[in-house]
């Protein structure tokens, strides 16, 4: 949400299922914030939608050959992170075990 930004208030309908569910989920308060989040979310995915038009339109649409390319490449940037992650975590699991016996002898 775009912080500072002037606000109005709106009348809109909504399924009453959909809206009350939101409100349990989000609290008192946060309901609008919530409606703005997804109002902010559908925006960006229109404009993304808008450049892939674009793209499409210049360079001709995405092949499946190239789809897969960038999938191939997705699933090794996902593996790169989550490797990443579990040796950050042993990392700090070996350091906290380490550091906890040594505070411990040096109390007794």
């Amino acid at each position: 949400m775009v912080i500072g930004m002037a606000t109005k208030k709106y009348t809109v309908t909504l399924p009453e299922e959909l809206a009350e569910a939101i409100r349990a989920e989000v609290g008192p308060g946060g309901f609008s914030r919530y409606v703005t989040h997804a109002i902010e979310r559908q925006r960006e995915q229109d404009r993304l939608g808008e450049l892939v038009d674009w793209l499409e339109t210049e360079y001709g649409p995405v092949t499946e050959e190239e789809l897969a390319t960038a999938e191939a490449e997705r699933r090794e940037i996902e593996r790169a992170h989550a490797e990443r992650a579990r040796a950050e975590r042993g990392a700090e699991q070996q350091k906290s075990g380490e550091s906890g016996p040594q505070q411990h002898e040096a109390a007794t």
